[in-house]
């Protein structure tokens, strides 16, 4: 790996740590952003994690329309979660749905992770690295078409990560349908 594509890679992770951090204050500060960009660079030094390449590029279009998607749905799934809270003697059910995601990138994943668990009503409970698999607890799945929506959506998020920040190759594979695991129909 060349030094320069070694501090690009670390670059990108410092910056999605960065965002991450932000994202989990709920506040932009300076403050917030400082100490941010300061545990970014202690757990990149301290953490001797293996490194995640960033094989793709980024794509303004696409970074911008994650953007506005993301904002849609976390303005909605807050209102709809606001209105669950206040439907007195309703039993909400919940459903862990399996959702193997089509790219096979630690990037995606986490990226595609943190998206789904910063929407109410959604979080991730567990992951598989080796065939990129999320479980995801989700509030009020009333049915099966219920769970197949809710899972289109992850699809979907993961498209538009995808085609914000990833590769050529990565983009394509966006074409192909979602792996189906055992014991699943489609």
């Amino acid at each position: 790996m060349t030094a320069i594509r070694s501090w690009r890679d670390r670059a990108v992770a410092a910056t999605v740590l960065v965002v991450v951090w932000m994202l989990l204050w709920g506040v932009f500060s300076w403050a917030h952003l400082i100490f941010g960009v300061l545990v970014a660079a202690v757990v990149l030094t301290v953490f001797p994690l293996p490194p995640v390449t960033f094989a793709g590029r980024l794509h303004p279009i696409g970074l911008l329309r994650f953007a506005g998607r993301f904002l849609t749905d976390l303005v909605t799934a807050s209102v709809q979660l606001a209105v669950l809270a206040f439907r007195f003697g309703h039993q909400p059910r919940s459903a862990i749905i399996r959702v193997p995601l089509r790219v096979p990138s630690d990037l995606v994943l986490t990226l595609t992770g943190e998206a789904v668990s910063l929407i109410p009503g959604s979080l991730i409970v567990d992951t598989d690295q080796a065939s990129t698999t999320l479980y995801i607890h989700v509030i009020a799945v009333r049915d099966r078409e219920a769970v197949e929506r809710f899972r289109r959506e992850v699809y979907e998020t993961e498209a538009r990560i995808v085609r914000a920040i990833g590769s050529d190759e990565e983009i394509r594979m966006l074409g192909a349908p979602p792996p189906v695991g055992k014991g699943e129909r489609r």
